[in-house]
């Protein structure tokens, strides 16, 4: 009888040799199939109890042709918002019976995703959630010429593409909302402080701040725009910036609640009285939103849900293309709402 170390993974050749089969009977009887003798079935899982032998995942899957694992490509966890998304993905994915390898890209080295693209290949991952950040240049092409042709891949919060699947926010009228409320509360000269302008969601927001201005006739110049970065520094140093260039400031749209954050403490730093003399809006809902002084108002929308969306639809699509069934991803956009509290 084979001592067993249990410090060291069994393998299946052992699990035959101890038993007195081959591997591929091992093999059938782990799998279920019906043409095994009672008799020899019995005695290959009472060794295998008794080895405490586990399948190798990785092995069968390779053989199958398929995993259960799904890749994500993301960046940026140190913000809101790529971390609810992952925080749903995660949750979704282990529901439904997926495990993730996730790929965490630097945005300003090019040469990554060529890395990222063979990884995801090598390991044979059934479908990729592209997250964060936007695709395009080097991250376009390692997509096309890598990606693509093999794999079914669902994008997230970016503009949408001929044959490709995106499931992102309606950032764009989550932005009308938030500066149509400060127009309805009498302020008129309302300026924004946007996230990194080579994003599509923060262009989205900017053109939503646009839009709410024509519709009111009010003034839309580039002095009432800073660029920010998505940070509570950048939305500090954004506040002061439009101050300076723009004076008769009454209100400010911040594209997301940590840049508010920081408008909220530069307004405390110059005098303005929020919302008394400067009303401030921000993007995103962060759960300390209510608590910030005075609390936020600001523009809700699920992160996370999005997330869980990715990997259904991912989930979807995989599970058809097993079966033989023709079928695409289908593209989402879901709806924003406001949140007034005290700041507007």
């Amino acid at each position: 009888m084979a001592k067993v170390n249990h410090w060291r993974r069994i393998t299946i050749r052992e699990v035959a040799h101890e038993a007195g089969v081959s591997v591929q009977t091992v093999s059938r009887v782990l799998n279920g199939h019906p043409d095994v003798a009672e008799k020899t079935r019995a005695r290959v899982q009472s060794v295998v109890t008794r080895l405490r032998y586990r399948p190798s995942g990785i092995a069968r899957s390779l053989a199958a042709q398929s995993t259960q694992m799904l890749g994500v490509v993301a960046s940026g966890f140190q913000l809101f918002g790529p971390a609810q998304l992952l925080a749903g993905i995660e949750r979704q994915a282990t529901e439904l019976g997926w495990h993730l390898m996730l790929q965490i890209v630097d945005p300003a080295a090019p040469a990554d995703y060529d890395r990222v693209a063979s990884n995801l290949i090598s390991q044979n991952v059934a479908g990729v959630i592209w997250a964060y950040p936007e695709l395009t240049g080097e991250r376009e092409r390692a997509f096309h010429q890598q990606i693509e042709p093999h794999l079914p891949v669902i994008f997230l919060s970016m503009q949408a593409q001929p044959g490709s699947a995106v499931i992102s926010v309606d950032n764009r009228h989550g932005a009308w909302l938030a500066v149509q409320h400060l127009v309805g509360c009498g302020y008129r000269r309302i300026g924004i402080i946007t996230g990194p302008m080579a994003l599509w969601s923060a262009q989205q927001r900017r053109l939503g701040w646009q839009d709410a201005l024509a519709a009111a006739h009010l003034p839309r110049h580039s002095r009432q725009v800073v660029e920010g970065d998505w940070s509570a520094e950048s939305g500090h140093a954004g506040l002061l910036r439009l101050i300076a260039q723009f004076p008769s400031l009454d209100a400010v749209f911040a594209s997301n609640d940590q840049m508010a954050l920081g408008a909220l403490k530069a307004a405390e730093r110059v005098g303005r009285r929020v919302p008394d003399t400067l009303a401030v809006v921000g993007f995103d809902d962060i759960p300390e939103s209510a608590f910030f002084r005075p609390a936020l108002t600001t523009v809700h929308h699920d992160l996370m849900d999005l997330g869980r969306l990715a990997v259904r639809e991912l989930h979807r699509v995989i599970h058809a293309r097993r079966e033989g069934r023709t079928t695409t991803a289908t593209s989402l956009m879901l709806q924003p709402r406001l949140v007034v509290r005290e700041s507007a």
